[in-house]
């Protein structure tokens, strides 16, 4: 439904007319017209505009619908034609207000939806697209796969694009079973595992060898083959060892069965990006699992100086105080912590254990209820089929 043709490039025939140029003629023309028309006119044109659709003439079919619209402004699978008309032919501002008007009528139209933010994705209106793209996903937009796989691909491209890196893997695991992604496609995975935050079309040539191979390697890793994906892996820290981003991602995904190794790729990661909170909260976090609360403090204050909107990284430092019996220090990035996540089982913990040290027992009391009232919560939701 949302594919384009493709236009040939370096035609043998010099003087066929671009398709934009003939329709603004026709709808120039129409326009002269439409003052002549009468309402009756709105079925005929209606009827042609639906002819030129399912004969693929593009060009005529617009032009057609347009002129019906100008009589009849209501008309809303007019609107939903013509947007879904402009978008294959690549007219994106006309598209996106096309779409516009159906939607006003359609709120809940997810495939309408969709295709608007195709149209934004084009035209770099990237913050509105990933808002329309999100919104038709659900809302219906995914109803048949190859729409379904169209709208991933480009939501995973914008969120790599706005820095939302971790969310774009998890849209990138839809494709994990494409026997043979496409180089674009490798290109963008490589751009999310190395925190790149830019399009597949905004990479320079002397870039695309090493996200490439970033995309390569982190490939198996989406399909859940974790053997294979660090095999993959140590074979490009091995071709591009100091690629900013590499060692935290092959950390991420080594911690769940190797934490040993995780906490070493962290490490390294810091000593090639510094200022990579990430990599630094992911340290500070592994030595707490190991009960090295002294080791994950620096760790834990460099996450959260490089990363001071995190809520997790208020979390990390506040328990790796809490376990050095600072208390008092401890207090207020708990705090912080609770009014970012409030749903937070892991915060109410490690506030009912401050509390229970300041002498706090009211308090305490209550946020151990909270707890339990949370895991019995989380317990059902689990249970649920």
């Amino acid at each position: 439904m949302y594919s384009q043709r493709s236009t040939a490039v370096g035609s043998k025939h010099p003087r066929r007319l671009n398709p934009a140029v003939v329709i603004g003629w026709i709808l120039f023309l129409a326009a002269v017209s439409i003052g002549q028309s009468s309402p009756a006119d709105f079925d005929r044109l209606a009827q042609q505009a639906s002819a030129a659709r399912d004969q693929n003439d593009a060009v005529q079919a617009i032009a057609l619908y347009s002129q019906a619209l100008q009589l009849n402004p209501k008309w809303n699978d007019g609107w939903w034609f013509l947007g879904l008309l402009d978008y294959q032919q690549s007219r994106y501002i006309e598209g996106m207000d096309a779409l516009s008007h159906y939607i006003e009528a359609n709120p809940k139209a997810g495939p309408a939806r969709a295709i608007r933010g195709l149209c934004e994705f084009e035209t770099a209106d990237y913050e509105q697209a990933l808002s329309d793209l999100e919104t038709g996903l659900a809302s219906g937009a995914a109803d048949h796969s190859r729409n379904e796989s169209i709208v991933r691909y480009h939501l995973a491209q914008l969120l790599t694009r706005l820095g939302r890196f971790s969310d774009a893997l998890q849209t990138y695991a839809y494709f994990a079973h494409d026997e043979n992604p496409s180089p674009e496609m490798l290109t963008g995975l490589g751009l999310a595992v190395l925190g790149v935050p830019l399009l597949p079309k905004e990479v320079s040539p002397e870039k695309t060898e090493v996200l490439l191979a970033a995309g390569r390697a982190a490939f198996p890793y989406l399909s859940g083959n974790i053997d294979a994906a660090r095999t993959a892996f140590q074979s490009f820290l091995q071709q591009f060892p100091s690629a900013p981003n590499a060692h935290y991602f092959c950390g991420y995904f080594l911690y769940p069965k190797d934490l040993e190794r995780a906490l070493e790729e962290f490490k390294r990661e810091l000593e090639i990006s510094p200022s990579n909170g990430q990599a630094a909260l992911m340290a500070a976090w592994l030595l707490l699992m190991q009960n090295d609360a002294a080791g994950a403090l620096p760790y834990a204050k460099k996450a959260a100086e490089l990363e001071p909107s995190s809520s997790t990284a208020e979390l990390v430092l506040g328990k790796a105080q809490l376990e050095l019996d600072d208390t008092q220090q401890a207090m207020p990035h708990l705090e912080k912590a609770l009014a970012g996540t409030p749903e937070n089982l892991e915060v109410h913990l490690a506030l009912a254990t401050a509390y229970s040290k300041l002498g706090r027992k009211d308090d305490a009391q209550r946020e151990r209820l909270l707890c339990l009232q949370m895991a019995k919560a989380d317990a059902r939701q689990l249970g649920r089929p």
